[in-house]
């Protein structure tokens, strides 16, 4: 319990209890003052300079391309993983899923009507919903695009960053990876070929059914992350959680190439320009990793490449427009709201 406390304290991740206390804080503000501000914002948008960029994002989350209705049926299908929620964005409570994507999504629907329909699936979503759905994260493979609909949930969780002081030449010729399996082929797989090599330091951060005891190893803090030039980012669910902290370090993530996406667009990653791709084996893990120590004005070229990528999101300003400008197509689409 002690060991738990003192890691929280220390982790580098943000402080959850401030981020809820400013959400809950937010309710007292009337619903019908950010409906009002709506129009106002999307027109502020188009008076941006940076607007083409931010349309081209928005195309990029919300690739519905057809008329399409919501079911007038209300579902609340839940999981120990995610919702499957059909209804209006006013009905969805905080005591249906986590808190975290009660807020995130709040953020942004309040400043819509309250009795707008829509499909919500928060949760590590790995499948494909079978019409238009506000979704955290996508399969990067066929229509899934179409009925996938990205806004920037979970954001506390997966929107950190870090600022690193150390330099990739001042770090450990080594990798590094913490996390939980949770049943994930890739994880399972490169522990089962790493666990005990010496360019690696790598383990279980708890116990789980079915994989041997020896993987568990203590929790490591994100700054105890940064003494290592290479940071694994495997997916486990969906995406790997820790792959936008790390593109902001001045380590290196080391991963195969994303089969999902969230906000962040892992779609849109160059392998070996914004991080180390790796085969779904691992197989080259070690190859690469020398190839990097050998040649550190190259690892420094994907560092800088990485820090360019991640400072996108960076404008909080410019990600709420985007979000609203997302919602509004989705709700535009499905005919109710005029274009």
């Amino acid at each position: 319990m002690a060991h738990s406390l003192l890691y929280a304290l220390r982790s580098g991740k943000p402080n959850k209890f401030l981020y809820f206390l400013s959400r809950f804080a937010s309710l007292l503000i009337p619903k019908a003052y950010y409906l009002h501000r709506r129009a106002h914002l999307l027109a502020q948008a188009k008076q941006r300079p940076d607007y083409e960029y931010m349309l081209d994002r928005c195309n990029y989350y919300c690739r519905i391309s057809a008329p399409w209705q919501v079911s007038p049926h209300n579902r609340a299908d839940a999981t120990t993983t995610h919702i499957k929620y059909t209804g209006t964005i006013g009905n969805y409570t905080r005591k249906m899923f986590h808190t975290a994507y009660y807020f995130d999504q709040r953020d942004i629907t309040r400043y819509f009507d309250q009795d707008m329909r829509w499909n919500y699936c928060p949760g590590d979503v790995y499948f494909t919903p079978p019409h238009p759905t506000i979704v955290k994260s996508r399969l990067l493979q066929g229509d899934n695009l179409e009925n996938s609909v990205l806004l920037k949930l979970d954001k506390l969780r997966h929107f950190m960053f870090v600022k690193d002081k150390k330099s990739f030449q001042q770090k450990e010729n080594r990798a590094i990876f913490r996390g939980k399996i949770r049943h994930s082929r890739l994880r399972t797989t490169f522990l089962e070929r790493y666990m005990d090599h010496p360019m690696f330091d790598c383990g279980t951060t708890g116990n789980e059914d079915g994989y041997p005891a020896e993987w568990v190893r203590p929790m490591k803090t994100i700054g105890e992350h940064l003494d290592y030039k290479f940071i694994m980012a495997i997916e486990g669910n969906d995406v790997a959680s820790n792959l936008k902290w790390v593109m902001s370090s001045n380590s290196i993530a080391v991963m195969p190439r994303p089969t999902c996406e969230t906000w962040f667009m892992e779609g849109r990653l160059i392998p070996d320009y914004h991080y180390i791709e790796v085969t779904d084996d691992f197989s080259d893990v070690e190859q690469k990793l020398r190839y990097y120590i050998a040649n550190p004005d190259k690892a420094e070229a994907i560092i800088e490449n990485a820090h360019r990528y991640v400072e996108q999101f960076f404008d909080q300003q410019r990600e709420k427009l985007i979000q609203i400008m997302v919602l509004q197509r989705y709700f535009e689409s499905s005919g109710q709201l005029n274009r």
